[in-house]
């Protein structure tokens, strides 16, 4: 049997003759940290395949129904463009471009033959993270053990999505086991962050951040068990959803710790707009995904819950702001960003007050109790058959572990622990429903506050191997709250001056603040958190709307 390091070798040959010689361009030197117009300038994208690659999903599927841009040169501008992103940032793993202008030519065939659209996103390149499954296509989920594992059936999402008319068209690249905020595993390597390739894209869908990020697609779709969706969409500037758990399909993907209930993963939409967010949940929730999988929650899209019927029709909204979560203080452009938020909603008439966090470094406890329970023995069993190493490290040629070692190393609770553990967190998420009940007597609206602005991440993009905070993400992920991501701005350092240190929580407080020196965050978008109660999506995107407005008021 080959060496676990000549499969990889040779996945990656394998991937490589999948790029159309046609479409490989002259790269930029190693120097140039910042290649988030390169696409546009590299010379291989004509002016109306960088028209389409600009246009958001809304204005896509619009000129897509009309006939104005068929699906076929839609997804070739997609695809051109995407395969650019790949060589600059390494972003991708399956590249299947005949399949996917097969499926382009089918659809426009349709519309000519019965002049309609196939689907709510008729035509529409749509990009996956690898862990959903095509049949016919490899899904390596970044393990070595996994290569040669070909898809015998779709997800159960991927159906949806070509029933509903869309083009899934390449799969991006994860970290190996996904339980890292860093996109690198032993088969494709690492994953950089397009506005300062210095930087992590996050993880641990870091491809789709990425990705997305250089408009080499307009809408992709990640999973979440902790920030996995909100951590690159965060770190690379775009707009994402962690929807609650169940309201959208998981079956037939793969996964890492299969069979771990407490917590789940949950997929959800990347795109660069919220707009394209609001599209991708729309559609697949009204093909009533409950019946092809039964973990899915039977919940309709509620067009009230969009127009906002709980939170006062969206008139007068009070949203609370947690400027830091009792555990680590975000860095100045994370603050300016808060601040710029809160002036933004107060000018455009909705209510703000400061939010109290509460437990939220026994939330992020609880969650990795819960995952260390089996995660070394799940880890060590999938890397077991080719004997390729578990990394430990993201660091770039550093042996050193830096983060979350207990997953890889530490041995797994009793059945009875866990039980304990899970009680636990039953009871957090009881005593911090009724602390967002109690702030009813603050709103002025009559209502609990209607949302928490809060930040994704205590940082901008840091660079490689350094993204070590999760506590931001991973509290809601233990309540199951529904969390969006919003663009705000990005690090200048003339603004975001490092400041003088202040009384610092603990050790881990100030490694994050050391790890602040502007220069080398220059660039790096600035993105926050919407935090909406559970199952809530529709008011969440509504929200977040309302927000998106406000800053570009």
């Amino acid at each position: 049997m080959p060496s676990w390091y000549d499969l990889a070798v040779d996945k990656r040959q394998r991937q490589s003759e999948t790029i159309p010689s046609q479409w490989r361009i002259e790269l930029p030197p190693e120097s140039a940290l910042d290649v988030i117009s390169h696409p546009e300038t590299c010379g291989l994208l004509t002016l109306e395949e960088i028209e389409i690659t600009n246009a958001s999903v809304e204005i896509l599927l619009l000129k897509l129904a009309a006939g104005e841009w068929s699906s076929f040169v839609v997804t070739t501008a997609f695809y051109k463009r995407a395969v650019i992103s790949h060589q600059l940032v390494n972003c991708l793993t399956e590249i299947f471009v005949e399949c996917a202008l097969a499926r382009a030519t089918e659809l426009d065939e349709y519309m000519k033959k019965t002049g309609k659209v196939a689907g709510p996103l008729h035509g529409l390149p749509i990009s996956l993270k690898d862990q959903l499954c095509i049949k016919g296509l490899e899904t390596t989920m970044g393990y070595v053990s996994w290569i040669g594992k070909y898809a015998e059936s779709n997800a159960v999402l991927v159906d949806i999505l070509y029933e509903c008319g869309a083009v899934p068209f390449v799969r991006t690249n994860v970290p190996q086991t996904l339980m890292w905020g860093e996109t690198f595993n032993n088969i494709f390597g690492r994953t950089s962050n397009p506005h300062n390739r210095s930087l992590t894209s996050g993880g641990s869908s870091g491809g789709e951040g990425a990705l997305v990020a250089l408009k080499g697609s307009p809408l992709g779709v990640g999973s979440d068990i902790g920030g996995s969706i909100r951590d690159p969409a965060a770190l690379c500037g775009v707009y994402g959803l962690r929807p609650s758990y169940g309201r959208i399909p998981y079956g037939g993907a793969v996964n890492s710790m299969e069979g771990q209930d407490s917590m789940p993963s949950v997929l959800g939409p990347l795109s660069g707009s919220v707009g394209g967010l609001k599209i991708f949940m729309e559609a697949v929730i009204n093909a009533e995904p409950w019946l092809r999988d039964p973990l899915t929650v039977r919940k309709r899209w509620n067009d009230e819950e969009y127009n906002l019927a709980d939170h006062g029709r969206g008139k007068d909204l009070c949203f609370a702001v947690m400027w830091d979560d009792g555990v680590v203080i975000p860095h100045p452009p994370v603050k300016r960003a808060l601040e710029m938020t809160k002036k933004a909603l107060i000018k455009a008439g909705h209510k703000v007050i400061d939010w109290t966090p509460l437990k939220h470094r026994e939330l992020s406890e609880v969650a990795f109790d819960i995952w260390r329970s089996g995660s070394v023995e799940d880890f060590a069993i999938t890397t077991s058959a080719t004997g390729e190493p578990l990394i430990h490290t993201m660091l770039p040629d550093d042996k050193k572990e830096t983060f979350l070692p207990s997953l890889r190393t530490q041995g797994g609770l009793t059945a009875y622990q866990l039980w304990q553990v899970q009680r636990y967190r039953r009871d957090l998420r009881t005593e911090y429903m009724a602390h967002w009940n109690a702030t009813s007597s603050q709103t002025g609206t009559g209502r609990p506050v209607d949302a928490i602005i809060c930040p994704a991440k205590p940082y901008a993009a840091p660079p490689h191997g350094r993204n070590r905070s999760y506590g931001y993400t991973v509290a809601w992920s233990v309540l199951d709250y529904t969390a969006s991501i919003f663009p705000v701005t990005s690090v200048d350092p003339h603004q975001d001056t490092k400041q003088p240190p202040h009384e610092f929580i603990d050790d881990f407080d100030q490694e994050i603040y050391e790890l602040y020196e502007p220069q080398a965050f220059q660039n790096a978008p600035v993105c926050l958190q919407l935090v909406g109660r559970t199952l809530e999506e529709e008011a969440v995107l509504a929200m977040t709307e309302i927000v998106d407005l406000a800053l570009k008021g």
